[in-house]
């Protein structure tokens, strides 16, 4: 099986070459969350909405991309920019990261309401950023394991590096920083029909037809229900959207099977064969995780340094 994965053309090895660290320590909150695949289809269809409270934002997505065509493959392709930030070589992750900046260059124009906006201005690219950092940590917060505020705050500052390169300004480092920026934000937010097309599209099935519909579904509801209060009020997503307690137990176990499930062959797995960790060195024990990291971090300092 190939480990070369490919995000619009540029080519990621998460094995290769061995030894180069990734912008994000694997001792990190931070490959701990993006490793579980239910809290990352959560976190992102909650990053979406988010995102999709602005208007700026969301015509900016929907006029420059092919989002109202192709929503399943644009939503995986930000996935996959999100993995090779976390997992990739510091290298290839610079490299997909100026591609993805390139393009965003190139998008402008105007809301409906005759706004003008820009891709590349640094208040949307501090808020699209904080939608994601959000979006994931609360999701695997929620649904995954309980973390606590020393863990959620590590996770957005060691998240900085990656999203400076994006060009964010303003980098989120503790959630009262997210509240921040939201309640600054919160009067622009509103409601528009794309936030429940979009919804509808993920319920349907189609984002991942190997999942039972009703679980399709499931998903979304959590996904809106870890969204701030006020911000679901604005998008006027009422309780047709509640998470009931059957779903909420079955979203959890969802998550916490996964969460003890090894995939070997993914890029979180491949990332750490390629800092000379076993492959399932994410599914162990904290204690275990720490002893084989200190074992390669030893490995890898010059002999007369480890002597």
């Amino acid at each position: 099986m190939s480990d070369l994965k490919t995000y619009l053309g540029w080519k990621v090895d998460y094995t290769s070459p061995p030894g180069e660290p990734a912008l994000v320590s694997p001792d990190s909150v931070n490959w701990q969350v993006f490793k579980n695949p239910v809290a990352l289809a959560i976190g992102g269809i909650c990053a979406v909405l988010l995102e999709f409270a602005d208007a700026r934002i969301r015509s900016g997505v929907w006029d420059h991309s092919v989002f109202k065509t192709d929503p399943i493959g644009r939503s995986k392709r930000t996935g996959t920019a999100a993995m090779v930030g976390t997992y990739g070589p510091a290298s290839a992750a610079r490299r997909v990261i100026l591609g993805v900046n390139n393009m965003h260059a190139r998008v402008s124009g105007q809301t409906p309401a005759g706004e003008d906006y820009r891709a590349l201005d640094t208040d949307l690219l501090d808020w699209v950023s904080a939608t994601a950092g959000f979006g994931f940590v609360t999701a695997y917060h929620r649904f995954v394991r309980n973390l606590t505020d020393e863990e959620i705050n590590s996770y957005f500052i060691a998240s900085e590096p990656v999203v400076r390169l994006y060009g964010v300004e303003t980098p989120l480092r503790s959630l009262a920083d997210f509240n921040a920026m939201m309640e600054r934000l919160l009067p622009r937010f509103e409601p528009h029909p794309i936030n429940t097309e979009f919804l509808d599209i993920m319920k349907s099935g189609l984002a991942a037809p190997a999942v039972p519909k009703g679980l399709q579904s499931a998903l979304v509801h959590a996904a809106v229900d870890i969204l701030p209060e006020p911000v679901r009020e604005r998008l006027g997503l009422g309780p047709e959207y509640n998470l009931s307690p059957v779903g909420s137990l079955t979203v959890k176990a969802m998550a916490r099977l996964a969460e003890r499930t090894p995939d070997l062959n993914g890029p979180a797995a491949q990332a750490c064969e390629r800092l000379g960790l076993p492959r399932s060195f994410l599914w162990k024990s904290e204690a275990e995780r720490a002893r084989l990291l200190e074992s390669a971090r030893n490995r890898a300092l010059p002999k007369e340094v480890s002597a």
